[in-house]
């Protein structure tokens, strides 16, 4: 598991995501509510399919992040202080003129799509186009921080990460608070304020990082094989990271057109639903990318790997922990928590927990990949799996299959790119394939199906109540510890897991 300093770092990193996820699930979960109950089904709907077009774009930014973390990440590892000032300087510079192409697109091709395409009652179009513009421009203030989120991340200050965004969090659920006091248009209203928000975020992230890291000051490069060499690792990541936003927003935008705002908030909320969940699994992925990186760059391939390895296997364990009894008792929690429940949403949410444990396996492999800097081949082949979903789920939609099976798709290309990440890692990096199956996909795969088993056959004898939820989760939380530690981890992890208590028991 790398060296024991690095793990205290990584472990220390996570317990401070962790305290900002538990905050923004609470903040959340009340917020999604009500800003349904305000809004109505068919606003949120609006909201969430109007939001999806900007997100459309979002493949232009994704490519710079994944560019962004790895160079600054890579120079961080080298410790070239002055290189990293250079990269830091053109990331800046690059990510400005990605936000003025993003603001041309947006305001040429989707606005023409808005207006002319998608199916929005004429009543709202007015709206539609207010929370489209404000979503422009909170896009393209989060394009513009990319470099310095990367520096955050990079130097792991998760510490200041994670209060920054308890304060999005704050800021959010005052907006939703005072939203039903304002005489306005409730959805225009709910844009604006969140385009403040972001505003001011952004702001607050410029002034963290200009006053405690030195490379963070602009200043004008014009080193052109700089340049060219993150704009190339860029190129690349933008063709990948267009199929996933094809694959989301795309068919999000398929759903709209065969069955309307109603069917894409059912979707709209499983997904937000999921995000709450996946976030335990990418807070610790967040802790461990910039040491995979730094690995690489100071040649230590084995210590990667084996970093690797274990964020593949943790990230599904912690997943699975949370999502195994929500999948189970999915129908009463949204239930509890909505009160009126869009048709679908349930099923819509079951299968993106599926489809999120099969990514929790991909995500430290790509960080692997990013890491070599050679991606070509990785992105166009992922890219060809990726894009798959959208004129399959077209085809399907068409000759009459409901919404929801755009979800089966996804869950199918999901698995397909796991196991092409799989052995096109193994070209760039010499390892066993074999090994990584033996050792994190056979494993994963047993404890889940092992530990849901469990919950399920005892779910069947507990009344479907609030007593009952937490009952379900008690059980299901202990099946998967013990199932986990019996079944998911090698004789060496238990030793290091044992002695680790002990340690820690030993203070107390």
């Amino acid at each position: 598991m790398g060296n024991s300093s690095s793990n205290i770092r990584i472990i220390k990193n996570t317990l401070f995501l962790y305290f900002r996820t538990l905050f923004a699930i609470t903040v959340g979960l009340y917020t999604s509510r009500v800003i349904l109950q305000v809004l109505g089904v068919e606003d949120f709907g609006i909201y969430n399919v109007v939001g999806g077009i900007v997100m459309m774009f979002s493949f232009l930014n994704s490519g710079m992040v994944a560019s962004s973390q790895r160079f600054i990440s890579y120079e961080l590892g080298k410790n070239n202080i002055s290189h990293l000032r250079k990269v830091f300087s053109m990331s800046v510079s690059i990510h400005l003129i990605l936000a003025l192409l993003i603001f041309l697109l947006a305001e040429t091709v989707g606005l023409w799509f808005l207006n002319f395409h998608m199916n929005i009652v004429p009543e709202r179009m007015v709206a539609a186009n207010w929370v489209y513009q404000c979503s422009v421009l909170a896009f393209m203030l989060t394009v513009i921080s990319v470099p310095y989120n990367a520096c955050i991340v990079a130097h792991e200050h998760m510490k200041a990460f994670a209060y920054i965004e308890i304060l999005n969090t704050t800021l959010k659920l005052f907006i939703v608070l005072f939203l039903p006091l304002f005489p306005f248009d409730k959805l225009i209203s709910y844009s604006v304020l969140l385009f403040i928000v972001a505003l001011i975020i952004r702001l607050i992230y410029g002034f963290y990082c200009n006053k405690n890291f030195q490379e963070c000051h602009y200043c004008l490069s014009k080193d052109r094989g700089l340049f060219l060499d993150m704009f190339s690792f860029a190129g690349w990541s933008f063709i990948g990271n267009l199929s996933f936003s094809v694959k989301d927003q795309g068919v999000n935008i398929l759903i709209n057109l065969f069955s309307g705002v109603v069917m894409n908030a059912a979707r709209g909320i499983a997904y937000q639903v999921s995000s709450v969940v996946s976030g335990f699994m990418i807070n610790l992925q967040m802790a461990m990318n910039p040491q995979i990186t730094k690995y690489y760059a100071m040649g230590e391939i084995n210590t990667m790997l084996r970093l690797v390895f274990c964020g593949s296997k943790y990230s599904f364990f912690l997943l699975m922990i949370i999502a195994v009894p929500l999948y189970i008792r999915a129908p009463y929690v949204l239930e509890l928590w909505l009160k009126n429940v869009p048709d679908y949403t349930t099923i819509f949410l079951r299968l993106v927990l599926i489809m999120l444990l099969i990514d929790s396996m991909a995500n430290p492999l790509v960080t692997a990949m990013q890491a070599t800097g050679r991606i070509r081949n990785f992105q166009l082949i992922i890219s060809l799996v990726m894009f798959a979903n959208l004129p399959i789920s077209y085809v399907l939609l068409k000759i009459g299959f409901e919404a929801y099976v755009v979800m089966y798709v996804a869950i199918v290309t999901s698995f397909i790119g796991l196991l092409v990440r799989l052995f096109l890692l193994r070209a760039l990096i010499l390892f066993s394939v074999w090994d990584y199956i033996k050792q994190v996909f056979l494993r994963n795969a047993i404890v889940c199906i092992v530990a849901g088993t469990i919950s399920l056959l005892f779910s069947f004898y507990i009344v479907d109540d609030f007593g009952g939820l937490l009952l379900t989760c008690i059980i299901s939380v202990l099946s998967s510890f013990i199932t986990i530690y019996s079944l998911g981890l090698r004789t060496k992890e238990r030793i290091y897991f044992k002695n680790y208590i002990k340690e820690k028991m030993k203070y107390k």
